[in-house]
């Protein structure tokens, strides 16, 4: 499949300088390469702190990169401005956690649908508003809820509110952070469904953020595996399910509830916490916490290898499948 974006060797620091200029930067994104065609669902998954969101954001051009580059056919999105920064802008789009926040809950989700037609001159006045009310039969929802205001609506409902905004200037690329982390099971499967739906219909780029594995298994065509802001493993959805290669992959699916009744894991217990990205440790990120480590894990960062067809992943051990 061909790229509609590419992020190569992505990385992003914060910080650095503390009170007296002796603070060290936080290591939030190092040398994370990510690609995703059209029509194409992949899947970004990660504890807490492993660094999904904000790769999420660089790849958006919402926030710079330290070193790296992301290319949106082919044109750099960093280094775009003015008008041809607002072109490719248009073509990104995010899809928000927690859609209340990210809503005025003073204005009518009609006319804040209708921003994005009227910023990027697609459409206003009567136009705009027609417009609205297909975007709203799209996600799923009556056309006579554009003149409901936020709190008027169910979490899911929001959430289709949130989708169908993001959708108002036709997008090619759409990065959805946790887009149903905050609903109930039953409203998750709705959103999901709804966001397969749009992506094939539509052709869209999707990346999709996610701690939950089994909603990524269920939505995604590859999986990437974050740890302290480096790729784990990388690979097929089915085949990274299947066969993690990796120490760290091994562990959360041993931590995720199993889709098969009658297929028991042995649950992995990883050792402390995470350590911070400020300091990481030297050499594989995650050795202090692996039942695996080697000394040698400590000297230098595993190159990854591969483990089958578009199947990959970072680790000097060849754990038994």
């Amino acid at each position: 499949m061909i790229p509609l974006i590419e992020a190569h060797n992505l990385s992003k620091h914060f910080g650095g300088r503390g009170w007296f200029g002796r603070g060290r930067p936080v290591q939030a994104v190092n040398d994370v390469s990510i690609s995703v065609a059209r029509g194409e669902a992949v899947g970004l998954v990660g504890e807490s702190g492993s660094g999904k969101s904000t790769i999420g954001r660089l790849m958006l051009g919402l926030i710079p990169v330290t070193s790296g580059e992301i290319k949106l056919d082919g044109q750099k999105v960093g280094a775009a401005h003015g008008d041809h920064a607002r072109r490719l802008r248009r073509r990104m789009q995010l899809v928000f956690q927690d859609p209340y926040s990210s809503l005025d809950p003073r204005r009518k989700v009609g006319d804040q649908i209708a921003d994005g037609l009227v910023i990027h001159g697609i459409a206003q006045g009567d136009e705009a508003r027609e417009m609205v009310k297909a975007l709203l039969g799209q996600v799923g929802l009556p056309t006579a809820h554009a003149d409901r205001y936020p709190h008027e609506f169910s979490g899911g409902q929001r959430q289709r509110v949130g989708i169908a905004r993001a959708l108002a200037v036709k997008p090619d690329f759409l990065v959805a952070d946790e887009p149903v982390s905050a609903l109930d099971v039953s409203v998750q499967a709705q959103v999901l469904a709804l966001l397969a739906d749009l992506r094939n219909r539509l052709g869209l780029a999707l990346l999709f953020i996610s701690h939950d594995l089994p909603v990524v298994r269920s939505l995604c065509d590859r999986v990437i595996v974050l740890y302290l802001g480096r790729v784990m493993e990388e690979g097929p959805v089915e085949e990274v399910f299947a066969n993690p290669r990796h120490p760290y992959t091994r562990a959360l699916l041993s931590a995720a509830p199993s889709l098969d009744p009658g297929k028991r894991r042995t649950r992995i217990l990883l050792k402390g916490d995470p350590p911070s990205p400020a300091n990481p440790p030297s050499g594989c990120v995650f050795r202090t916490r692996c039942p695996w480590a080697l000394p040698a894990c400590a000297e230098a960062v595993p190159a990854r290898r591969a483990a089958g067809p578009g199947h990959d992943f970072a680790c000097l051990r060849d754990l038994d499948p």
